[in-house]
């Protein structure tokens, strides 16, 4: 008992000999031996435990609108964007095996800017991320769509519900459900319509997502390019070819153009050519300062830039 009252003596004398950090994530703490003299043992240092941040920061602060799809339009957008993940995985937003029939990109003449992923009329669609929802109403070409704005600030949007099961300024844990899959708005046949959004830029969702069994985010810390905003640039049909900027030099450096000569082909289009070499129509005519409407001569050059 005498040993457990000197203690508690030591350590209410020492109370007054805390001090903070410099570095200011630990407490130093001094434990007298002998109050006359002075004499201290080794510092003890006592760590602050800090917690995940996401959840303390206001999402609905700015920018909040439970009736515009983008409530951003009236910002200028700085590139590159910085994402960050606090989580490695997300929920798969369907509880089957995730067939995406259509990705984002260039898509019967106008740009695709999500992905479709293959459902029933009537299957779950869950979120994918914590979030709120911002939105959960109906679009003309969203159909029943739901919007719902995460912690780090990317919006996750699903389109073309049959029903929601949320209203807009619900607090939303992954996985939970948030409606049922359709073919409602301007849709062919049902499907799920997702779409991942960052201050009104409609990013590639593969480009932050692995939709693959392991339901990876790509990286804690993404740098989004223009390439990755611009469906034009990538084709709805096959896979674009990934490659991850996971800092701000790295991003910036991607940045600069790269050119090549590309000499026209029998049967080539500068349809079939901007597809080939994951470009643009409109970037092959202002590098060369031709129309959309000018005929291709075979052997003709034209300077490709990425």
């Amino acid at each position: 008992m005498k040993s457990v009252f000197s203690f508690i003596f030591l350590l209410i004398a020492s109370s007054i000999l805390l001090s903070q950090n410099t570095s200011n994530d630990s407490l130093v703490l001094k434990i007298p031996v002998d109050l006359e003299k002075g004499n201290y043992v080794n510092k003890i240092i006592i760590p602050f435990i800090k917690g995940s941040t996401d959840k303390q920061v206001d999402i609905k602060s700015e920018y909040w609108n439970n009736t515009i799809i983008n409530p951003y339009k009236s910002i200028e957008t700085k590139f590159p964007l910085k994402i960050t993940f606090n989580d490695t995985t997300f929920i798969s937003p369907v509880k089957k095996e995730k067939v995406i029939t259509s990705r984002f990109g260039w898509r019967r003449g106008r740009p695709h800017t999500g992905i479709d992923i293959d459902l029933i009329t009537g299957d779950s669609v869950v979120a994918v991320l914590d979030g709120i929802v911002r939105i959960a109403k109906y679009d003309s070409g969203l159909g029943r769509c739901v919007i719902i704005r995460h912690f780090n600030g990317l919006e996750t949007i699903y389109g073309h519900l049959s029903k929601y099961v949320v209203k807009a300024n619900d607090t939303i844990k992954r996985g939970q459900l948030i409606g049922k899959g359709g073919n409602t708005g301007n849709s062919r046949g049902s499907h799920l319509h997702l779409i991942t959004s960052y201050q009104g830029n409609y990013i590639h969702p593969e480009y932050l997502f692995d939709f693959s069994d392991a339901n990876k985010i790509r990286a804690k810390e993404l740098w989004v390019t223009r390439k990755w905003t611009r469906a034009g640039l990538h084709s709805a049909h096959r896979k674009s070819k990934l490659s991850l900027l996971t800092s701000r030099e790295q991003a910036i450096a991607s940045t600069k153009k790269q050119t090549k000569i590309y000499l026209v082909k029998s049967g080539d289009t500068l349809s079939r050519i901007a597809r080939r070499n994951n470009t643009s129509i409109a970037s092959i005519c202002k590098t060369n300062y031709i129309r959309r409407s000018s005929v291709l001569k075979v052997g003709q050059k034209l300077v490709l830039e990425f």
